[in-house]
Parts: C-alpha cells; structure tokens; sequence
C-alpha cells in the first residue's frame, strides 16, 4: 500500500478555525470511507503553546515549526496582520522545507505571512477578495489573482474556508478517485465540487446577491471599477466601454444593484480603502491616494458617511481589540 500523504497545518493565533476544519474533515472521512490511512495530518505552531482561533478555541499543536519533519504538504493558516514570533528562524525553516521538496500553501490570510517568509516571489496566488487592497499594498509584486483556488507548482493557495473544502476534495480524487470523491462530499452534503480555476463569489455592495450573476455589461462595469480604484474613471466613459448609452446603462445599473453606478463605485473605493485601514500600516493620507483621492480630509468625511466611525477611530479601536486577544508572547510562554 502507498505511504499516505502527510499534511501539517502552520496555526497562528486568530487563525480562521473554518479554514482548518474545512481541510481535517474531508481527510478524515476518506479515511473511514476507505477503511484505511490514506491522509495523515498535523497541527503545526511556532511554539508547543496552544493556539487560539479566530472563534477563541485553542488548538494543541502536535510539533513546533523547529521540529517539523516528514510532510508532503504545510499550509498556513493566520489572519492577515499574523506576525511570526521569530521573524528570523521560522521564515528560514519555512524555507528550508521548501528546498527540502516540501510543497507549501496558504489558506485565508496565511497567505501573509507566506508572502513574508519571501516565499511567493515570482508566484500567483489566490487573495481572498477581503484581503485583496491590504495584499497588493504590501506585496505588489506579487499577483493576486480572483480564483478560489490557485496551485502553481509546489504552492497552493485557497480563499476561504469553502475553497479548503473544495481543494481537499481534489487531494482525495486525485489520491482515491472521483468516486470516493463524490461520497465524501455527499458525506458533507456538498453542494458542488467548483472548478479549479473557479472565480470567487464577490458580494454586490447592498443588493444581497453576488457579481457571477449580473449581466456581462454590469460585470465588466464593475471589473472597470474593480481595476481603476486609484485612478477613476468617469461613468460616460465606462457606459461607452460596455456598449450601451449613459441613460441605458445608468438604468440597467441601477436595476441590477439597487445603486447608482456613480454610487457603486464610491462605495467600492471607500470598501477598498477600509481594507487597508484594518489590514495594512500605511498613513491615512497614502490610503486615500490608492483609491483616487487627493487629500485624506474628503475621504475621512466620505468614511464617516459610509462606515459610521472615522478612519483612525476604526483602526485605533481594531489595533485595541486585538491587543486584548492572547499576546504572542503569552503564548510562547
């Protein structure tokens, strides 16, 4: 019998719990459907501490990152501000297993500290659509792309906690085959297995529905939106682009998502800017420049409008609830 494929799970503290859950799970099941051990797994932290998730339940780590041996595959697994305890030896063990043929991932924000670790330079990667502003801010080098799912040679990365599902699904056809496949996900109830290359589902700001199922003149509006947030462009220009006349496109827009296309995109923009005052250092004044403001004074008074709460109100109160969270070095002792 082949050896099974052995996994471990890099935690770091307010790692997504779902995200870990949604990689364990399938595994485990093709074990019992199988009746034999066909995936092994370990729980993986800097320190031998238990690691508290994002829901405050902690994890025991099985071995520290120092002392992992005898994987196929590590995935990280973090918020998208996770720092490593050691920003000198685990980066470098990081690497060390990668040279070793070690094939590394990411799961949510994991994909960080992978970034940090210099370990996606010249790579594409898979950016949750929450994280994507504060992402490319810090690494634009680095190309993110809007796929669930994206493995690239010995790196995988995946979005969210679905697309961990989905990418175990596809470690267990691959080892087991589609049929096996298909029982665990019924064990599960899953609804569909997606596409590998399968875009990620993307709210439509206040509308309660998602941009996969808008007409392709409202889609492609919105991906103009999407690519020109430092730089707007002015609405008769991307009406004129998708094809259809400024009143017709206003009125199809609006119909579609409940907004303004002129309101849509502002929104847009401020959502983008959020995602950098929660996720990112950068000055409030380099934040409003990214999303095609001149000064930040306008868009702290749009921010307020929008949000309820001030920019640095926002970030000063988010920076002090994650102070009262478990310190790092509260859990290295």
């Amino acid at each position: 019998m082949a050896a099974p494929v052995r996994l471990g799970f890099l935690m770091f503290p307010g790692f997504p719990m779902a995200c870990l859950t949604s990689a364990i799970e399938p595994l485990r099941a093709a074990n019992e459907i199988t009746g034999r051990l066909e995936f092994t797994w370990k729980l993986v932290a800097e320190t031998a501490a238990p690691v508290r998730s994002s829901a405050e339940i902690g994890f025991d780590p099985d071995v520290t990152l120092q002392e992992l041996e005898g994987v196929d595959q590590l995935y990280l697994l973090s918020p998208p501000t996770a720092e490593f305890v050691d920003p000198r030896r685990s980066p470098a063990r990081l690497r060390w297993l990668d040279r070793t043929g070690v094939t590394l991932g990411a799961f949510s924000g994991g994909i960080f500290p992978l970034a940090r670790a210099g370990l996606m330079e010249g790579r594409p990667c898979s950016v949750h659509w929450c994280y994507e502003a504060a992402f490319k801010a810090d690494f634009p080098a680095i190309e993110a792309r809007e796929v669930t799912i994206l493995r690239e040679g010995r790196r995988i990365t995946a979005s969210g906690a679905g697309a961990v599902f989905d990418l175990m699904l596809r470690l267990i056809e691959e080892r087991l085959g589609r049929d096996c496949m298909t029982e665990v996900a019924c064990w599960f109830q899953h609804p569909f297995v997606r596409d590998a290359d399968a875009s990620q589902k993307v709210p439509v700001a206040r509308s309660g529905g998602t941009t996969d199922n808008l007409p392709a003149p409202i889609r492609e509006a919105i991906r103009l939106f999407e690519t020109h947030v430092e730089d707007p462009l002015r609405i008769p220009d991307i009406a004129a682009a998708v094809g259809l006349s400024g009143r017709h496109f206003e009125r199809t827009f609006k119909r579609e998502t409940g907004q303004s296309p002129l309101r849509y995109y502002h929104q847009l923009r401020l959502m983008k800017a959020r995602q950098r005052v929660l996720y990112s250092n950068d000055s409030f004044r380099e934040i409003a420049a990214s999303v095609g403001y001149l000064s930040s004074g306008p868009m702290n008074r749009h921010y307020v409008e929008l949000f309820g709460v001030s920019p640095r109100d926002e970030r000063r109160l988010t920076l002090t609830l994650r102070r009262a969270a478990p310190s790092r070095v509260e859990a290295a002792e």
